[in-house]
């Protein structure tokens, strides 16, 4: 079992930014990758972006690319995402999400997760 927890997030005015964290935990678990998704009032979940957890894969949804940066720190189990030049459009539930191994899936996919953080809101005012 992992637990995950997100914090950051909040209010910013468009063209602002913003930093949102997830720390993993739980009893022996490993880690192959982690994600982030988000979620729009009144639409489907949406994937953001992903890290490989022991190469530094990252991988990018191309409506964030450019100006979201993944990063994480191994040692604490920890993912960040740093969101730049913040566009109204970004606002929504943001999901943090873990994936403990390998799998033919692309970790692009919501059902490649198998733990998921509660969720944080982030809202972009214009």
């Amino acid at each position: 079992q992992v637990q995950l927890v997100e914090s950051g997030g909040g209010l910013a005015q468009a063209g602002g930014s913003l930093s949102l964290s997830c720390a993993a935990s739980g009893r022996q678990f490993s880690t192959y990758g982690m994600g982030w998704f988000r979620q729009a009032p009144g639409k489907e979940r949406e994937y953001v972006a992903h890290i490989t957890w022991n190469s530094g894969y990252a991988d990018y949804a191309a409506s964030v690319k450019g100006r979201f940066t993944i990063s994480k720190d191994n040692a604490r189990n920890t993912m960040y995402l740093q969101m730049n030049s913040l566009k109204p459009e970004d606002t929504g539930v943001y999901y943090c999400a873990h994936s403990s191994t390998w799998s033919t899936s692309a970790l692009s996919e919501f059902l490649r997760y198998d733990y998921w953080g509660q969720g944080t809101q982030v809202t972009v005012s214009s």
